[in-house]
């Protein structure tokens, strides 16, 4: 009986632990329910992406260019490509709204260049020939990107003012500057010498004045460009620079270049020396009785005149 009695015990405590702990579980997951539910839930749609506004319809190309100004220099290069083809539309004359165009179309390009590169499986890139200074012996180049259109549209907008007034520096420089985003660089130096000469105490022409001529391998010239930039703002960093390029290039140029032997005639003529082909006795002018034979002339001997004397 007492051993029933313990087993029962047993059994009982068994059931109520098992239906405690099952309580336990329970609540907890309660607990847990309810507090996921109080919890807010974060919001995925708290920062959305600004949608661009779409730009106004300008009637004044100078506000349409000033706007494109505002939106290229906060980095919204394609809203700024909208607003300078609106002031372009305007005034198809306006050169410096086609060559900022030109600039916002390559910021572009560029973009687009280097994501295909990055989406593009690896493979072993080929080799581009590096670009060559345009002449007008050259043949035309088709243009096919948007920013050399805008650039093209540039020199021949630049081109008519510099025509007008051709004391207009700022025009000649900018003139040069659109030649050199074509690759014209002879062009390009013509123009950027002529606001030079315009106005050789502005630094910013000195400067891009001698990065053409780096292009052109002018070294020697470029050193000079780019001291008088330097004379002219000691802080020019980008003139600073550019004079070590030109520098570095002068010296690689001046090592590549064989110094001229100098000349025979001044040399002392050593006695071992074989005579040269003028002074070999062969090529000597010979007298011109040299070879013949000289006649011999008999000579006459006195006749011994009779002594009259002695024939009496």
């Amino acid at each position: 009986m007492t051993k029933i009695c313990i087993v029962l015990f047993f059994t009982c405590a068994a059931l109520l632990q098992f239906g405690c702990g099952a309580n336990s579980d329970n609540t907890n997951q309660v607990n847990t329910n309810l507090q996921t539910a109080q919890t807010p839930i974060a919001d995925t749609n708290s920062n959305p992406t600004v949608q661009s506004t779409p730009l106004p319809e300008f009637t004044d190309a100078d506000t349409a260019f000033a706007e494109g100004n505002k939106l290229f220099d906060v980095n919204k290069t394609e809203m700024a490509v909208e607003a300078y083809n609106q002031a372009v539309r305007l005034n198809p004359e306006f050169a410096e709204a086609w060559f900022k165009l030109g600039v916002s179309y390559a910021l572009i390009e560029k973009q687009n260049e280097v994501e295909s590169l990055n989406e593009a499986p690896e493979e072993t890139p080929t080799p581009t020939p590096a670009k060559k200074s345009r002449s007008k012996k050259d043949a035309p180049v088709v243009r096919t990107k948007d920013s050399e259109k805008a650039f093209e549209k540039a020199v021949a907008a630049y081109k008519k003012i510099v025509a007008k007034n051709d004391k207009d520096d700022a025009a000649f420089y900018n003139l040069g500057r659109a030649y050199n985003k074509l690759d014209e660089d002879e062009d390009a130096e013509k123009a950027l010498r002529q606001a030079v000469k315009l106005k050789p105490e502005e630094t910013l022409y000195q400067t891009e004045h001698g990065a053409i001529l780096i292009k052109l391998a002018r070294y020697d010239e470029a050193v000079k460009a780019l001291k008088k930039a330097l004379e002219i703002d000691a802080e020019n960093s980008e003139a600073a620079e550019l004079l070590e390029k030109a520098e570095a290039g002068k010296k690689r140029i001046n090592f590549g270049v064989t110094p001229k032997p100098p000349q025979q005639d001044n040399l002392p003529k050593s006695k071992t020396a074989k005579p040269t082909e003028s002074e070999s006795p062969e090529n000597q002018e010979k007298p011109e009785n040299q070879g013949k034979p000289v006649e011999s002339k008999p000579t006459k001997t006195p006749e011994k005149k009779s002594d009259k004397k002695g024939d009496q």
